[in-house]
């Protein structure tokens, strides 16, 4: 599983310790999007916003974690991974503070872009981290290792955002961002191992990254992942960004059931993970992330049915579906893209994870047109992803021969 890791690694990984790292770093993605969403109808009230004006702070999050990819991305390639990745937490911390002092909405959507820059960080450092240390099906089972403790963020992020708004405000969430921020960055300053020595390091300038970016950006095969994954995700946030207003406005659900529906749609993507795991020794990447894309069509089918007829449970099996079908594409969809380029993880972790925040920015705005209703906007902007994300895969990638 390691043996990527050379002698000249300072520390040699512990695979436990990595994943749960790693997955804890990665899980800033999900903490940033889904902790405030059972606050999101106030902070509308208590900035005298409409509902889109609010999502947009979802949106400009999401912007942001393209941009911290992209630029922190290559400069892991130069730098090596722990540095980047404690500068990024530190600052994470330190933007969740000033977030729960915003005074007007586009302060918060403002700062919400920078705090997304400083979270892509750590997002796209762990990705990289693991291509340094495993490769193929090696490297798909790991990112599913990930995707557990991954999953518990959704779990776990609404809940907690419903339990300090029992006793506190909205700005209590990004007062709790800010301190599992600070608890992180002193884990990775901690724990974290340098996984790229300074003999497997980047060496050229500017020159060499524009040359590694015009390679990725030409490569047919590995945008077909990259677009897959994307508008997997796309379709994904625009069930994280509207359906705390269909939820709780169009169905009367209260913040603490949206909590709890919205866990156990986690938890059919940690089941879902964990069973890629298992059929990752029966089956090939690109055959179970082809499954994984099939299925995210059908959950958009059984969203559209249910939004339409007003049917809560059609609805709620739909967007059960659509999360649970995230545990089988990203893992695999991500080993395939990253396995192309070993020598330059960083940045193909980094185009990887920025095309996904930007194509996604524009999920939330779309699912905010209209009057949310029973979630009819939200359900066809899924399906359209949901589709999108199939064409890309079926059109743009070759199922490899020997994985």
């Amino acid at each position: 599983m390691f043996a990527a890791v050379t002698a000249e690694t300072t520390r040699a990984p512990n695979r436990v310790l990595l994943v749960v790292i790693l997955g804890l770093i990665t899980a800033i993605g999900p903490l940033s999007l889904d902790m405030y969403l059972p606050a999101l109808p106030d902070i509308a009230r208590d900035l005298d916003v409409s509902a889109s004006q609010v999502q947009l702070s979802l949106t400009s999050c999401l912007i942001g974690m393209a941009l911290g990819q992209l630029v922190f991305g290559p400069l892991s390639d130069r730098w090596g991974r722990r540095r980047p990745v404690v500068i990024g937490l530190a600052a994470y911390a330190m933007l969740s503070f000033l977030i729960a002092l915003a005074p007007t909405a586009p302060v918060l959507t403002g700062l919400r872009l920078l705090q997304g820059l400083a979270g892509g960080v750590g997002v796209v450092v762990a990705r990289a981290v693991v291509r340094d240390v495993a490769a193929g099906r090696d490297a798909a089972k790991l990112f599913s290792s990930l995707t557990l403790i991954f999953g518990i963020a959704p779990i776990a992020a609404p809940s907690l955002g419903s339990a300090v708004l029992s006793f506190s405000s909205w700005h209590g969430v990004f007062v709790a961002l800010g301190v599992v921020a600070v608890l992180l960055t002193v884990l990775a300053a901690a724990a974290l191992p340098e996984t790229l020595p300074p003999s497997r390091r980047a060496t050229g300038g500017l020159g060499e990254v524009a040359r590694t970016a015009r390679s990725l950006f030409t490569d047919r095969i590995f945008l077909g992942y990259a677009l897959a994954q994307s508008f997997t995700f796309a379709a994904l946030f625009a069930y994280i960004s509207g359906s705390s207003f269909v939820l709780q406005d169009g169905y009367g659900l209260s913040p603490t059931v949206y909590s709890l529906l919205f866990g156990a749609n986690a938890v059919g993507l940690i089941l879902a993970s964990q069973a890629n795991n298992w059929l990752l020794n029966r089956r090939s990447l690109t055959q179970l992330m082809v499954a994984g894309l099939g299925l995210q069509v059908v959950a958009g089918v059984l969203a559209l049915l249910g939004a339409g007829s007003g049917l809560l449970p059609v609805l709620a099996a739909g967007l059960f579906l659509l999360v649970t079908a995230i545990g089988v594409i990203q893992p695999n969809s991500t080993a395939l893209a990253l396995d192309r380029y070993p020598a330059h993880a960083g940045a193909a972790a980094a185009l990887l994870g920025g095309v996904q925040s930007v194509v996604a920015s524009v999920a939330a705005p779309l699912a905010g047109l209209g009057d949310p209703g029973r979630g009819v906007p939200m359900s066809v902007v899924i399906f359209g992803f949901a589709v999108a994300a199939l064409l890309s895969a079926a059109v743009l990638t070759r199922t490899p021969k020997s994985l």
